[in-house]
């Protein structure tokens, strides 16, 4: 899935792309991609005409701010992605669901060949309290909470750490990849439950959230969780930044033992069963 540091990597190189773009045509592959849609021409006419003022990002989701009022909202889904193509002769890829061409050429693309994401427009003013973004937790990289509020979030909760950590509900844009790195610097174990945390425990894991999604973003995300809006991987280097994720059967940096995998159900887990307690 897309982490909230890739999602953010690329609001800041489709802002300074897009704004101020005017939008000529909207083609729409298949409803699935705009399913609170009864046509296809509902939603292309509601695009068609109008600027792109700037690109800003809630939660997990992209935000085109428009000309006029509304936004074009973006979910890039599980597997999404946004790609810039030059022109329209640039050959679209497979799973392609929605193509946008401007007037000063170009052409953005959502593509997603498991058709999960989605493209709605909706009055820029009703953001906010939209049920998509009411029912999210924090929001790491624009968090304005102390640790003792976000302690008490966590024994409100009592769940398994690596389950509550990828809980929109509770943390925005936090995925397996992410969530191993963040337990690795707290030197939490994974199966902990969150409402038995000490408070020395607490403020080491709301510090690591913080950290490693800013450094996240500053490393501009990572190859294994999603691609740039180019179609190319964000930083061919982006894995190494990974103290344990996929990193099985290496030398852990901090103490040398050897790293370990393990599965929880569909879950893959991998940590340091030295560092991590």
């Amino acid at each position: 899935m897309a982490e909230l540091p890739e999602i953010e990597t690329l609001r800041r190189e489709l802002d300074k792309e897009l704004a101020q773009k005017k939008i000529k045509t909207v083609e729409v592959a298949v409803l699935k991609a705009i399913p609170r849609y009864k046509t296809k021409k509902v939603f292309t006419d509601a695009l068609e005409g109008r600027k792109i003022v700037g690109l800003e990002r809630k939660g997990p989701f992209l935000v085109g701010k428009l000309e006029g009022g509304d936004a074009l909202m973006i979910d890039l889904g599980a597997g999404g992605q946004l790609v810039r193509a030059k022109s329209a002769k640039q050959a679209a890829s497979k799973g392609t669901l929605i193509t946008v061409t401007f007037t000063q050429g170009g052409q953005l693309r959502i593509v997603d060949s498991a058709g999960d994401a989605e493209m709605w427009v909706m009055p820029y003013a009703e953001i906010s309290a939209a049920p998509e973004l009411a029912a999210l937790g924090i929001d790491p990289l624009d968090a304005a909470i102390s640790w003792e509020q976000f302690g008490r979030l966590l024994y409100q909760r009592a769940d398994k750490l690596k389950v509550l950590l990828t809980d929109r509900s509770f943390l925005v844009g936090i995925g397996p990849a992410y969530c191993d790195e963040i337990l690795f610097a707290a030197g939490l174990r994974h199966e902990r439950d969150s409402n038995q945390l000490t408070g020395q425990e607490v403020r080491r894991l709301y510090r690591a959230v913080i950290e490693i999604m800013q450094e996240a973003v500053k490393f501009r995300g990572s190859n294994h969780a999603a691609k740039a809006s180019s179609g190319d991987p964000f930083d061919e280097d982006g894995g190494e930044h990974f103290k344990v994720w996929e990193r099985d059967g290496e030398s852990c940096r901090r103490c040398r033992r050897v790293l370990k995998k393990s599965k929880t159900g569909s879950r893959t887990i991998y940590f340091c069963e030295a560092c991590q307690v």
